[in-house]
């Protein structure tokens, strides 16, 4: 059978500490597990994951302890605005400020700690295509 069970990203890291402040910050996540090599974060309701690696971990093939490229990441939420309040009030990289897109979503980026592009989109009410 090809049930899927779970999903969830792993961020490669210079820096767990600093990684795990910016995502917990800008999103409800709470530490449920942290090592020396390895954070594992967890949404409020228990029902998003979001793994931090130190990314000179053997775990990490070599190829892929470089800065990430080729990817970004989602996440939706209720209020675009509101996070970009956070990231600006805690001054964390902007790539753009919120903007509505043609497909419905306001949204803006930024970078994490890893140079990581974050996408943080959030439904326009009421928007009809």
């Amino acid at each position: 059978m090809r049930k899927l069970n779970r999903i969830m990203t792993n961020i490669c890291s210079r820096n767990l500490a600093e990684s795990r402040d910016f995502y917990t910050k800008l999103f409800d996540f709470n530490v449920d597990y942290e090592s020396e090599w390895f954070v594992h974060l967890i949404s409020e309701d228990k029902k998003l994951e979001l793994g931090i690696i130190d990314q000179t971990n053997e775990l990490v093939p070599k190829d892929y302890q470089s800065n990430p490229n080729g990817f970004y990441i989602t996440f939706v939420v209720s209020d675009a605005d509101e996070i970009f309040k956070i990231a600006l009030s805690e001054h964390f990289e902007i790539v753009s400020e919120p903007s509505n897109t043609f497909y419905g979503q306001r949204r803006f980026l930024l970078k994490d700690p890893n140079g990581t592009l974050i996408d943080i989109s959030s439904p326009i009410p009421d928007f009809k295509f």
